[in-house]
């Protein structure tokens, strides 16, 4: 567990705002603020203690780790293989991290003092009242007052004037001569009827009857005159405002005022008060390493021990536990592997890309 710097100068920040009220005067303030800084000087060595530790197991962790790998192991038998492993079986070398354990202690972070706690003045509210404004008098103007009249107001005189009297027409229609009579010679059939020595037709001699047309005109019946006309005088009723009153003055006479306030006036005055203040320790958690970080063998699912009907009551057991396996069809897949991963967190069992005998148990499958 890692130690937060900004924390611990906060706590002691806190610390001396506390302990500024202290009656112990600048001493006791100096030597508080140097014993918070050596403790936050042990807690930061701690932490780098413990961060050191930390990279040490890591890098002994990677070394075991590619030496394991790099080592072949033998059919005969070495420290590398799985103890007392039977026909059958398979197995994998994994990194088991190290167990770390919490240790909490109790630090001293402020030693018991005193402090002056200041009891501040009473006042008590008492009522008084004042002049706010004296009195005055005040001119005020009355105003005029108003009445409505009706009168007959002349808005044109009686007058004479000239009318024009337009000329009067009318309409004649008239008979006249449009061609007179005449005779015209037309061709003609019969014995009696002259004959054109010159061509042998026979021409008739036709009175033709004289033509009229009737034609239709205005002519003036009653010339252009003028003549007098008498207009009456034109009157208009008005309605207006004349003052019946004329606008006068009057004075007022306006009281004084006054107001009623509260005043602050002291009852007690201020005192101060000495209190005790205890002694104050923190908690302090660090991590412990319990084991160190090691290779184990883990039991594991593979073709030596495994069907494909084997597989397939692995995946009925995962999606019967709500886990989707993908396709039911003995194969271990991507979809497989997920659904396996996810009941191994879900129960605490070890999570790694392999399909181990631990999970196989809790699935209720034989894994034989």
């Amino acid at each position: 567990m890692k130690i937060n710097k900004f924390g611990a100068l906060a706590s002691v920040a806190v610390l001396l705002s506390v302990t500024a009220c202290s009656s112990t005067g600048e001493k006791a303030v100096v030597a508080e603020v140097d014993q918070n800084a050596e403790l936050l000087r042990q807690l930061e060595a701690r932490q780098a203690a413990l961060s050191s530790k930390e990279a040490a197991l890591k890098s002994r962790e990677a070394a075991f780790a590619s030496r394991a790998s790099a080592q072949p192991v033998s059919a005969g038998g070495s420290e590398l293989l799985p103890p007392n492993a039977q026909a059958g079986q398979c197995f994998t070398r994994v990194w088991m991290p190290p167990e770390y354990k919490n240790v909490s202690a109790q630090k001293l972070v402020s030693e018991a003092g005193e402090r002056i706690q200041v009891i501040p003045a009473k006042y008590g509210k008492v009522q008084k009242r004042i002049l706010v404004q004296e009195a005055s008098t005040k001119l005020v103007t009355v105003p005029a007052t108003y009445r409505t009249v009706t009168e007959r107001v002349l808005v044109q005189p009686a007058r004479t004037v000239t009318e024009t009297v337009p000329p009067v027409y009318e309409t004649v229609s008239e008979r006249i001569l449009e061609k007179a009579a005449h005779t015209t010679w037309r061709k003609g059939t019969g014995p009696i009827q002259r004959i054109d020595e010159s061509t042998g037709e026979i021409m008739c001699l036709v009175e033709v009857p004289a033509t009229y047309k009737t034609v239709t005109k205005q002519v003036l019946k009653t010339p252009a005159s003028t003549r007098s006309r008498e207009l009456p005088a034109q009157y208009e009723t008005v309605t207006k405002r004349v003052v019946a009153t004329e606008a006068t003055t009057r004075t007022i006479e306006i009281p004084a005022k006054y107001s009623t306030v509260t005043v602050t006036e002291e009852v007690q005055p201020a005192t101060e008060r000495r209190i005790a203040i205890p002694a104050k320790y923190t908690t302090v958690t660090t991590r412990e390493l319990v084991t160190d970080g090691r290779m184990d063998w883990r039991e594991i699912m593979c073709e030596t021990n495994t069907t494909p009907t084997r597989i397939m009551e692995i995946q009925r057991a995962l999606k019967q536990a709500g886990y989707n396996p993908g396709p039911i069809d003995g194969g271990i897949g991507p979809s497989t592997i997920s659904a396996v991963n996810a009941f191994q967190r879900a129960k605490g069992l070890p999570v790694d890309k392999y399909l181990n005998v631990a999970t196989v148990r809790a699935l209720g499958v034989s894994h034989k």
